[in-house]
């Protein structure tokens, strides 16, 4: 059946619970992730400054998107340690290379994020 796999609408019921899910999701990386707490400060000034400047539409989106990105990056590499975690705090050289590549996707999020807005000031 179509349904059963997700092939038709979710219909209103399951874009609810979807919804409460992420919800649930920022609530936890919010009381867990320092990381998380102090990029999302970090949106809190950034995108009401990019909505506030005097730039075209496309270079104000271009700035919130970079910013939007580093949160969902950083919501990614939460996610990925935590699931290690889950199997325990010995060392293992797999688990350590998923950190530090989920680690490293923040870091390029931000360069990035930090190159957008550099070439989008600098105008």
């Amino acid at each position: 059946m179509p349904g059963d796999y997700g092939h038709l609408p979710r219909g209103p019921r399951k874009i609810w619970k979807a919804t409460v899910w992420s919800l649930q999701g920022l609530r936890a990386a919010w009381l867990h992730e320092s990381s998380f707490r102090l990029e999302l400060l970090l949106a809190a000034v950034l995108v009401p400054v990019a909505l506030c400047l005097d730039r075209s539409g496309i270079e104000r989106a271009a700035l919130v998107a970079s910013v939007m990105l580093v949160l969902a990056l950083e919501l990614l590499n939460s996610s990925i340690e935590a699931v290690i975690e889950r199997y325990g705090p010995e060392h293992h050289e797999l688990a350590g290379r998923a950190k530090d590549m989920g680690s490293a996707a923040v870091f390029v999020g931000l360069l990035a994020a930090l190159l957008v807005w550099l070439l989008v000031l600098r105008g």
